[in-house]
C-alpha cells in the first residue's frame, strides 16, 4: 500500500490520534467471554503469532512511508519488538478504529494500541503505557492569539474535528470549534497564522512535528499551557491477565534496555515519549 506524503498523514493523526477507546455496550462480561479471554495467551502461543489491529494512516504511530508497502511507525515497531521478545510472529490487520474495537471483542485480532478512559477500563485490559504525552495548543507567534490561560479560550475559534477530546476541551472553555472537510494539515495551520482561527489544541509531540513540517508559518506552540495528560497502551480483551503479564514484562525490558527510547527518538524527532513528561500538567475536570 502506498500513501500520500507524511504531512497529509500527520494531518490525519492530528485529528484522529487514539487518545481513548470505548464502545456502546454496558461493560458486562459473560462467563464464556471471560474464559475465552483467560485463554488468550494460550491461543496466541498455539498459533505462534499475535494479531495487531492498527490504522496504518496515523503518522508517526502507524503508517506506510511514501513509496513503501511496509507498515511502520512508533506503535507498530513497539508491537514488533514485543512479539519478538515473546517468540511470536506478528500479523497486522489495518482497519478503522471502530472496527478495531469490534474485532478485538470478536477475537479476529488480539491487541490494539490506544489510551484508556474510565469506561474503557471496564471493557478491556490495558498494559502499562509505552507512550506518555499531554495536550497543548498552536497559536499565533506574535501575541499567542491573546491566550494566557485556558480560560482565555472563551470566544476564540479553535480549528479541529467535531468529536475529538481536543474539541471537547475547546468547547469546555467556551471556544467555538471550526470544523473542516477533507482539508490538509497546512490549511488548519495557515488559518491560525492568518487569523481565521485562533488555536489548534492537540497532542504536544504531534504539534511539534506539524510545526517542523511547515516552518515558515508565523505560529508556535504555546510556551506556558500544558494540560490533559495522555498515554498509549496495548489493549487486550477483558481479563486477559496472562497476556497482560507477558506484554508488561516485555515492555519493562524495553524500558530498561533503552529500546523504547531509541524507537521514540526515531519517530518523534529526537523526543523520548516513552517516559512520563517532567512537566506540571493541568488536568481538566470532566475531560477524559
Amino acid at each position: 500500500m502506498k500513501q500520500k506524503g507524511l504531512a497529509s498523514l500527520l494531518f490525519i493523526s492530528l485529528l484522529l490520534v487514539l487518545s481513548a477507546c470505548g464502545d456502546s455496550d454496558n461493560g458486562n462480561v459473560s462467563s464464556s467471554d471471560q474464559e475465552k479471554a483467560d485463554g488468550k495467551w494460550a491461543d496466541i502461543q498455539e498459533s505462534g503469532k499475535i494479531v495487531y489491529g492498527t490504522a496504518g494512516t496515523l503518522y508517526p504511530a502507524s503508517y506506510y512511508p511514501e513509496d513503501s508497502d511496509k507498515l511502520t511507525g512508533y506503535n507498530v515497531e513497539v508491537m514488533r519488538e514485543i512479539a519478538k521478545r515473546l517468540n511470536l510472529d506478528i500479523k497486522f490487520e489495518t482497519m478503522a478504529f471502530d472496527a478495531m474495537l469490534a474485532s478485538l471483542k470478536s477475537g479476529r485480532i488480539d491487541v490494539i494500541t490506544a489510551g484508556p478512559r474510565e469506561q474503557s477500563r471496564k471493557k478491556f485490559t490495558f498494559s502499562e503505557p509505552f507512550k506518555h504525552s499531554y495536550s497543548t495548543m498552536i497559536v499565533r507567534a506574535d501575541n499567542l492569539s491573546g491566550i494566557t490561560t485556558l480560560e482565555d479560550l472563551k470566544g476564540k475559534k479553535a480549528g479541529g474535528a467535531a468529536t475529538t477530546v481536543y474539541s471537547d476541551i475547546a468547547r469546555k472553555f467556551g471556544a467555538k470549534v471550526k470544523t473542516y472537510g477533507n482539508a490538509t494539515n497546512d490549511v488548519y495551520l495557515r488559518d491560525v497564522a492568518n487569523g481565521r482561527t485562533d488555536v489548534i489544541i492537540n497532542d504536544y509531540y504531534l504539534q511539534k512535528l506539524a510545526l517542523k513540517a511547515f516552518p515558515k508559518l508565523d505560529i508556535k506552540i504555546h510556551p506556558d499551557l500544558k494540560f490533559h495528560s495522555t498515554t498509549v497502551n496495548v489493549v487486550m480483551p477483558k481479563d486477559s491477565s496472562k497476556l497482560e503479564k507477558k506484554i508488561n514484562q516485555a515492555l519493562a525490558e524495553m524500558h530498561k534496555d533503552g529500546t523504547l527510547t531509541k524507537l521514540s527518538k526515531k519517530f518523534f524527532a529526537g523526543e523520548d515519549v516513552s517516559k512520563k513528561p517532567d512537566e506540571e500538567i493541568r488536568e481538566i475536570e470532566g475531560i477524559e
